[in-house]
């Protein structure tokens, strides 16, 4: 699939218990809240593992990200099911035969509440 400038990219992923613990074990973030549950039996997602939404794109498409900016708007929990967009600003071929991308993402969670925003910039060699 080839990009281009306005191409809106969308998917989701819902996030189970498993994935907390996975994370948790590769990243060494342990707070209480990625490994105790609430009184609703939830585990707060660890910020970053919430970020890898965005990232699925740049995996997709062979991006060498040079930025990442990620604004946390509330937490993720176990269970919830999120939508990422992501929005290409810029897809450009350079004289030196790579690409460079811009996007901007937004993610929601099942009941349209904002998790987390952000933009992203790369280069596709």
């Amino acid at each position: 699939m080839s990009l281009k400038v306005g191409d809106i990219i969308t998917f989701e992923r819902t996030f189970t218990v498993r994935d907390a613990e996975l994370f948790t074990e590769i990243s060494g973030d342990k707070g209480n809240h990625h490994i105790t549950p609430d009184e609703q039996g939830r585990l707060v997602i660890q910020g970053l593992l919430t970020a890898t939404l965005p990232t699925k794109v740049g995996g997709d498409h062979h991006v060498m990200a040079r930025t990442m900016n990620f604004e946390f708007l509330r937490p993720v929990f176990t269970g919830d099911t999120i939508i990422c967009e992501v929005e290409i600003e810029k897809y450009e071929r350079q004289e030196n035969n790579r690409t460079v991308i811009i996007a901007f993402f937004l993610c929601k969670n099942q009941n349209e509440k904002e998790v987390l925003k952000g933009d992203f910039s790369g280069i596709i060699l």
